[in-house]
């Protein structure tokens, strides 16, 4: 009998994507089949993030529970950022856990599981040629990474720290790994990397010359291929031959996540992001000017140290501008590794008050409800052309995602799941658009 593979994945798609290469070389290499319940695996997973403090913290407490209700014989194992981040300490601190594996590590997963109180946590280690086993089960969208590790010096991010210095994955394994998608019936393909459109900066092996733009273009070359997706770009990178491609090629979804993190240009700058809100803001105007109906998303962090009311209301005001379609917004965690990490222990700025930051979080967040209902209710009336992903039987409803990202439910009594249907909207319940086909 094949052996059981329980996995708890935390985080961002990167994470999510080194889980399924994980199960693809468990199940080829080493006979592992997926549960859903630990308390049968003989190997229990937990794949973790280091962004922000709550879940680091979170991961000892998993690391008891899984404990309590494991098998006698079997395993477990800690792996992703956090595991990177803290190596040996997790085995100091769990003796619960057998074994420990870095972010930039996961090709080595059927090596390590043969291992007894190791962490294996090399932010130096180049996997990036490597040619993961595959996953045979046939899905309508697929996640590649382009690209490993992070370049850029963010002073609030420990991503570097976990993932080590960026290097781009040949083109060729790239457009490879996206035929086998295709030809497994994928429609619809995510690119992820830290900083996708900074894609062919640094190979690790001689490559030819390419970048962010003429990947997107030899991708969408694919037959077969219905969507293209990618995350996150970084708007430092956002020339305008990339935003010529982005709005004139029909096979990339006109939705771009841009992580915005402040609206103060001197907030920005002390983050070292590299770029001021005017740019971003021209970047966005440039967009919409060739995309009307671009949708577009962000990240922003609030309460960063020193972060004052005015710029803060530099926040609101690109918010008020920009009208994001998804905003993820976080107060300010401090993390080890990191240059304002070091500037609150040497007391060099100070932190903005917790109740303050609140606060602000949650006029961000009652904003930008207003906004969405505001321009969701627009949409009525409108056509979108969805993917259909799920049908449920018992309901009557198919569900899917437009062009532009949207979350769309449509009442019916036939499946079309793999189809792109036109979908005129018809009424709107919170982030999600309701229809029938058009």
């Amino acid at each position: 009998m094949s052996k059981k593979l329980y996995i708890e994945t935390l985080g961002c798609a990167m994470n999510e994507r080194d889980s399924a290469h994980i199960i693809a070389e468990l199940e080829e290499k080493e006979s592992y089949a997926l549960t859903n319940n630990p308390k049968e695996a003989d190997l229990i997973l937990i794949n973790t993030c280091s962004v922000r403090e709550k879940p680091e913290k979170k991961l000892f407490s998993e690391i008891g529970q899984y404990a309590k209700v494991k098998k006698q014989d079997a395993k477990i194992g800690v792996c992703g950022c956090t595991a990177s981040h803290l190596g040996d300490e997790i085995l100091k601190r769990s003796k619960s856990v057998d074994f420990v594996l870095g972010a930039r590590n996961v090709s080595k997963i059927s090596q390590i599981i043969h291992q007894k109180r190791v962490a294996w946590v090399d932010i130096d280690y180049d996997d990036s040629t490597y040619v993961f086993s595959q996953n045979h089960h046939s899905a309508l969208k697929g996640m590649i990474n382009i690209s490993i590790g992070c370049d850029k010096k963010c002073t609030y991010c420990i991503v570097p720290h976990t993932r080590g210095n960026e290097i781009s994955i040949p083109a060729d394994l790239i457009l490879q790994e996206a035929k086998r998608f295709v030809d497994s019936g994928t429609k619809e393909i995510l690119l992820l990397g830290q900083n996708v459109n900074n894609y062919g900066r640094r190979f690790s092996s001689p490559h030819r010359a390419i970048n962010f733009t003429q990947l997107l273009h030899e991708i969408s070359q694919i037959d077969g291929l219905e969507r293209i997706r990618f995350t996150s770009p970084h708007p430092l990178h956002m020339d305008d031959d990339f935003i010529l491609e982005f709005a004139k090629n029909p096979k990339i979804c006109k939705a771009i996540h841009m992580p915005l993190q402040s609206g103060s240009s001197e907030i920005l700058k002390k983050m070292k992001r590299g770029y001021s809100k005017e740019w971003f803001l021209n970047r966005v105007e440039k967009m919409r000017s060739l995309i009307p109906q671009l949708s577009i998303g962000t990240d922003i962090i609030v309460g960063f140290p020193t972060e004052s009311e005015e710029d803060f209301l530099e926040t609101l005001d690109v918010l008020e501008k920009v009208r994001f379609d998804t905003v993820y917004s976080f107060i300010y965690s401090s993390r080890p590794h990191t240059e304002a990490h070091y500037w609150l222990e040497e007391d060099k700025v100070h932190l903005v008050d917790e109740e303050i930051a609140k606060e602000r979080l949650n006029r961000l967040k009652d904003r930008h409800k207003e906004i969405l209902a505001e321009d969701n209710a627009k949409q009525i009336g409108k056509i979108h052309q969805v993917l259909i992903e799920s049908f449920d039987m018992q309901n009557l409803f198919l569900e899917g995602r437009s062009d532009t990202n949207k979350l769309v439910r449509i009442k019916d009594k036939e499946s079309f799941v793999g189809s792109l249907c036109d979908v005129r909207i018809t009424e709107v319940k919170g982030a999600q658009l309701i229809g029938k086909l058009a």
